[in-house]
């Protein structure tokens, strides 16, 4: 994996969304900018999950979608679950 470039890692429902488990791409600056271009690779099933998901960076959890994004990070993509 390029230093500039982020593994995104899709669950649940946002794996069926965007009909892969993991892909990579080039660095963004923030989630926001993030989920753009995932919304503009994926379409609006992806960007509908998007809305409600939860992220984790690098293992963390982040709820600040303008907070920068480093370079190489693993973002994983976590939909609202179900279930008992």
């Amino acid at each position: 994996m390029q230093p500039t470039s982020l593994t995104v890692r899709y669950f649940a429902g946002a794996r069926a969304a965007a009909g892969r488990s993991e892909e990579i791409l080039p660095a963004a600056p923030s989630l926001d900018d993030l989920t753009t271009e995932l919304t503009r690779r994926h379409g609006d099933r992806l960007a509908v999950v998007l809305r409600v998901a939860s992220f984790l960076v690098d293992g963390v959890a982040c709820h600040d979608r303008r907070a920068p994004l480093p370079a190489g990070a693993t973002i994983d993509v976590l939909p609202p679950f179900a279930g008992g």
